[in-house]
């Protein structure tokens, strides 16, 4: 949302401006397995209020600043320290809630992502500017840290929280293999809803509000289907039997949206619009299938290691469509991006449960 006033205030290239949007993650790459590690022993109290309080003094200072790389550095520090809300509220979740709840409750927990997206853009094209936004976000991280610090407590014992055996998750096989399997479900999440409004405009010849307006709505419904999927997980008693099935009907849905792009437009986006919104539906899951095949002791660090390896095609899926795209057609890159979630499933099917 501030990337405009960026480039005119600093007079960044389009390039630079595209390095500094990138540098919160850049953080959190390095800092969420040392975060996690940090929750298992510390506890998620201490490592949330920490890591907030951080985060937020870092953005205050970013309002300060006026140089590029002093921005960046400040970014790439905000986003590291921040990273530590997803070890410990996530593991706060696994100590304060039963199993059979469980889906339900991280459901919840990530609708914080879309609902917060949602207020930021509503709020901060009116603040008044570059430094402003900054504290913005600085002074709500300082209070989502105050929150967090009289709040959060260390849960007690649940049924099913355990844990199993001491393998570390960073030696653990199954971790991985869901890390990895999860990190093929992502490519639909971020070529599909992240060319959206790129295609409908350039292609189909929307407007960049109706355009917006289909991403909108793609974007509102995987509240519900967070919160639908958590709950299916629940009543079941599994996180990768509905896990895999949504990769499943992601890969059918990719496959139908790729042969009806050039189809009329009333045809086409409602098939868009769900393949998007349930391509954004599953992450609660693998999310609790993490910290459940860990156990209770070693929950934090596998959560950080997980977002790690979630995080790394982040930065490379929307590049590599994008190139292909420019070289073949959006038929072809739509058609590829179908293999992940199958490949997706293929890894996760080993994985009992």
């Amino acid at each position: 949302m501030l990337a405009p006033a960026l480039r005119r205030d600093y007079g960044l290239s389009l390039a630079q401006t595209g390095l500094l949007i990138s540098c919160s993650l850049v953080g959190s790459l390095v800092s969420l397995i040392p975060w996690g590690f940090a929750t298992d022993r510390f506890g998620e109290r201490i490592v949330l209020v920490c890591g907030l309080v951080a985060c937020g003094l870092s953005l205050l200072a970013a309002s300060r600043v006026h140089g590029f790389w002093a921005l960046a550095g400040l970014l790439v520090l905000a986003g590291g320290t921040g990273a530590s809300v997803q070890s410990a509220s996530g593991r706060a979740v696994l100590h304060w809630f039963p199993r059979h709840q469980r889906g339900l409750a991280l459901a919840i927990r990530q609708t914080a992502i879309p609902l917060s997206g949602f207020l930021t853009a509503l709020v901060l094209p009116h603040v008044g500017g570059v430094a402003n936004g900054f504290l913005v976000l600085g002074f709500a991280c300082l209070a989502g840290a105050a929150v967090g610090g009289v709040v959060l407590r260390e849960g007690p014992e649940q049924e099913g929280a355990e844990d199993a055996d001491g393998v570390s998750p960073l030696r653990d096989r199954r971790i991985w293999r869901l890390s990895i399997g999860s990190s093929l479900l992502l490519a639909p999440q971020l070529c599909v809803a992240g060319f959206a409004v790129l295609y409908l405009h350039d292609v189909r010849g929307m407007s960049p509000g109706a355009a917006g307006a289909v991403l909108a709505v793609m974007q509102a419904l995987p509240i519900a289907g967070r919160i639908t999927a958590g709950r299916v997980s629940d009543m079941r008693g599994s996180r990768l039997g509905p896990l895999r099935a949504i990769a499943l009907t992601v890969c059918a849905l990719v496959v139908l949206m790729t042969v009806l792009l050039d189809a009329p437009l009333p045809v086409l986006i409602p098939v868009l619009v769900v393949t998007g919104a349930l391509a954004m539906s599953w992450n609660s899951l693998s999310f609790a299938a993490a910290i459940e095949l860990a156990g209770r002791g070693r929950s934090g660090s596998a959560i950080g290691l997980q977002q790690t390896v979630l995080n790394l095609p982040s930065t490379t899926y929307p590049g590599l469509f994008g190139a292909l795209v420019a070289a073949t057609s959006w038929q072809v890159g739509f058609g590829v991006v179908a293999l992940f979630p199958l490949a997706g499933w293929a890894v996760l099917r080993a994985l009992d449960g």
